[in-house]
Formats: structure tokens, C-alpha cells, sequence
């Protein structure tokens, strides 16, 4: 599968990710590409710096990375950009505005945009986390394209019906949430099963 990350907020999001599908015995292989703003994402929200690019994944986990692959953004000539390459999923996340525009309207300008025009064209899951507040006109507009084209639109919502204690339960919660929608259910998610209904009152 393909994860690719880009300059909107939520680096954290990205690492747990990575972190759960390294993690996952159904995985074979992970194509991970970051955009120049994805880098300088990870340098400030959790002390990251790039380097040698071939290390990031390394970097990125604490430990070394058996799956990952790391792509460079401006390879547009790698595996992934092409649809004879077998990738069942891809994961924007967290996915900018610049980055859900360019694919909402075709805009191949760098890896990661026409990874996920491949995932379109070709009709494998797609899931775009979102992450910017308030939207704007465009911004709704391009949900609808990217939506009505075939990808999932799944903004960085956090939940809080499984009573988090932390941020990293949080965190997990979403990405499991995002794992799911490409098959890949995760032990960690939390599933609602309804509560007892509350007694009537009575007068």
C-alpha cells in the first residue's frame, strides 16, 4: 500500500500509522512518500528532521523498518505512479488543502498526486484525512470532486465516545478508523456496541 504525508498538521497521525501497518502481518509492503512540506511537518511537530531520506521511516518509528519504502516526492517515475503497479490502498494523512485540490482535479504535478490519481483511475481505495479548519467553498468543492471520483474523504475528527484518557488514544482511535475503511481492522479500535437504555423516569 502507499502512505503518503503532506504539510497539513497532524504528523503524529502519520507516525501512528506507519507504526500500525509496520506492525500488521497482513502488510506486505509500504510505500511511504512525503511532500518538501510533509518533511518540515515532521521537523516541527515532533522533532524529526529528514536527512538521508532512505532513513526517514527509521526515524519516523524509533526502530528500524522492515516494510517501508521510502519515495521520493518528485519521482514521478517510480512503481507507484503507474496502474500496472499492483497497490491495493493508499492513505493521504494527514492530507492538505494544496494536496486534496490537486487531486480532485487531475493535477499530477508530484508523487503523491498522481499516486492517488492512479488509486482513481483504477479504482482502489483511496482515503483522504483532511486536515484544515474552517472550510472554505473550494475546499467543500474539492471534497465533493475527490468524493464523487471515488476516494474517501475523512477529515482528522478526533472522537471521544471510547472515553480517551490521552492523546495517543485519540490518535489511535482515528487511524484505526481510517485503517478500517481499507480492510485492515485493527485489535486497538474501539467498537461501540450500544448501552442500555436508561430507565423512564417516572413522575
Amino acid at each position: 500500500m502507499t502512505v503518503g504525508v503532506t504539510g497539513a498538521s497532524g504528523a503524529i497521525l502519520a507516525q501512528k500509522t506507519l507504526a500500525l501497518l509496520e506492525a500488521d502481518a497482513r502488510v506486505a509492503r509500504i510505500h511511504l512518500v512525503v511532500t518538501e512540506t510533509g518533511q518540515r511537518l515532521f521537523a516541527e511537530e515532533l522533532g524529526i528532521t529528514a536527512g538521508d531520506l532512505k532513513q526517514l521511516a527509521t526515524r519516523i518509528l524509533g526502530e528500524p523498518a522492515a516494510k517501508i519504502e521510502v519515495l521520493a516526492n518528485k519521482d514521478v517515475g517510480a512503481s507507484i505512479a503507474s496502474g500496472s503497479y499492483e497497490v491495493d490502498s493508499m492513505i493521504v494523512i494527514p492530507c492538505s488543502m494544496g494536496t486534496l485540490a490537486a487531486i480532485a482535479n487531475g493535477i499530477s504535478d508530484d508523487l503523491v498526486a498522481r499516486a492517488a490519481d492512479v488509486m482513481l483511475k483504477e479504482a482502489r481505495k483511496l482515503v483522504l484525512c483532511i486536515r484544515d479548519t474552517p472550510f472554505n467553498r473550494v475546499h467543500l468543492e474539492n471534497m465533493m470532486r475527490a468524493q464523487q471520483a471515488g476516494a474517501v474523504i475523512m477529515p482528522a475528527i478526533p472522537a471521544f465516545y471510547h472515553q480517551p484518557k490521552t492523546i495517543d488514544d485519540l490518535v489511535t482511535q482515528y487511524v484505526c478508523r481510517v485503517l478500517a475503511q481499507i480492510g485492515l481492522p485493527q485489535e486497538k479500535m474501539y467498537r461501540w456496541t450500544g448501552r442500555a437504555a436508561t430507565k423512564e423516569a417516572k413522575a
